[in-house]
């Protein structure tokens, strides 16, 4: 798959080292003339492989390469910064299954690059013409997830003493990820005692590598062998932050930036917090209560990142448990979640599950089904089914109602269609989600729709 940001794909089949190479060598010669470019992986098996790829096609662009080797997604955006580089490559996919791997391309200012950006290093990727040569000049930046640490802790919304007397016991499931790479580390400097699985940086994931309740069930586990009084899972690029309560029970990725949202935000917040279209509406609900409103954003981390520095937004992110917060960076940042965590619990006296009961709670439920030849005609079936609806076509189609929602879109990262709805009874939402994908998987009723039915209405 090609978008903007970067390509992705099954190793082997559709990336192999020489497309990596390429599209590696493409991003070299956008970055411009003689620049030095950060490179860096997650723990995925062709990593390696596919970063010394990397550095033939950013040297044959005449690029110096700046090395940071297995490290967070964040910590790469975090050291194209601190180098006054010209770009970075991560070459990591993230939440994908074991099998694929990609490359994500990374701008100047550290946010993923834009679409016009985008579309001109893949335009000179179709173009690819011979390596100029040049330099040959690859240097290593081993302090990179030090400094990312030292960065997080020095926060002053971070109360790093007050964390440490808590002494909070943690359970945390780093996938075989990047993340045993930096969240130990981090956790044990805020004085926690962790009990962690799966912290070995080999890519040998033991279960699906995506964060979701369904996938947690071993954290959960941990969390009641050890008396934790929190778990934190995150994805193998460590980019995001998943949490599981005392009780050892997932409370859903959503929460992750709404608690960030109420730890980093007092009463009386001065500008929005931005989140993209799928996002829950805890995260509303906690920007209210500090007296923030909410500004929505077409989904994808460099969407919400450009949104937050236009909007000199103190907080943002995504509702995958994606934490941004620009006093830091403008990217998703497990590391930082984790911090703000145990930031709010260390305020007050109160469980995981106790701050999860002090907002309303609603049932958001997910469904993905394959990509048919056009979605317009779901769209427009959905419209005319739900005239009632506040709509928002940025991404794919946004049905909005009062405490509920339906979000209808293509992927960028996976050949489906994702379908998204939330509503206060589950039962709610999955009907909504049912009603969406009979019109995805079944075109002949996008010609001839029966009219949807809004959960709990009398139509």
């Amino acid at each position: 798959m090609v978008g903007v940001s970067g390509i992705r794909g099954v190793v082997g089949t559709d990336l192999t080292p020489a497309i990596v190479e390429r599209y590696a060598r493409a991003f070299g010669r956008w970055a411009g003339q003689n620049p030095r470019v950060v490179v860096g992986r997650d723990s995925r098996q062709s990593g390696p492989e596919f970063a010394q790829a990397v550095a033939r096609g950013l040297l044959g662009a005449g690029c110096a390469v700046i090395d940071v080797g297995l490290a967070p997604t964040p910590t790469i955006q975090l050291a194209v910064e601190y180098h006054h580089a010209a770009g970075g490559i991560a070459i990591t996919a993230s939440h994908n299954p074991i099998e694929w791997n990609a490359l994500k391309f990374i701008g100047p200012d550290g946010i993923f690059l834009d679409e016009a950006d985008g579309a001109r290093v893949l335009e000179l990727a179709r173009a690819d013409g011979q390596p100029v040569g040049g330099r040959s000049l690859v240097s290593a930046d081993t302090e990179a997830i030090e400094r990312h640490i030292d960065l997080v802790l020095a926060l002053d919304v971070i109360d790093v003493s007050r964390i440490r007397e808590r002494r909070f016991r943690v359970a945390l499931d780093a996938v075989r990820g990047a993340g045993g790479a930096i969240m130990p580390a981090l956790l044990e400097r805020l004085g926690c005692e962790v009990a962690g699985i799966n912290l070995e940086t080999d890519g040998r994931f033991p279960r699906a590598p995506e964060p979701v309740p369904e996938n947690l069930g071993e954290l959960g586990a941990l969390v009641q062998r050890t008396r934790a009084d929190v778990g934190f899972a995150v994805d193998p690029d460590v980019d995001r932050l998943a949490i599981v309560d005392e009780k050892g029970t997932p409370i859903g990725e959503d929460y992750t930036l709404a608690l960030a949202v109420r730890a980093a935000l007092g009463s009386g917040a001065q500008g929005p917090v931005v989140c993209n279209l799928s996002t829950s509406l805890v995260v509303e609900d906690a920007a209210r209560a500090c007296g923030a409103q909410v500004v929505r954003t077409p989904v994808g981390e460099a969407h919400v990142a450009r949104a937050i520095r236009e909007l000199r937004a103190p907080i943002g992110g995504e509702g995958n448990g994606g934490v941004i917060y620009p006093r830091l960076h403008a990217g998703r940042d497990a590391p930082l979640a984790a911090a703000f965590v145990l930031e709010l619990l260390a305020r007050a006296p109160t469980p995981v599950s106790g701050l999860i009961a002090q907002a309303p709670r609603y049932t958001m439920v997910k469904a993905k089904v394959p990509r048919g030849p056009a979605l317009g005609p779901v769209y427009d079936a959905l419209k005319l089914g739900f005239p009632d609806a506040v709509l928002d076509e940025r991404d794919g189609l946004r049905l909005a109602w009062p405490g509920r929602w339906l979000h209808v879109r293509p992927s960028n990262t996976e050949p489906i269609v994702r379908l998204i709805a939330e509503a206060p009874r589950a039962e709610d939402a999955r009907d909504l989600i049912e009603q969406a994908r009979r019109l995805v998987v079944e075109p002949d009723r996008t010609r001839n729709p029966s009219p949807p039915r809004l959960p709990g209405s009398p139509n």
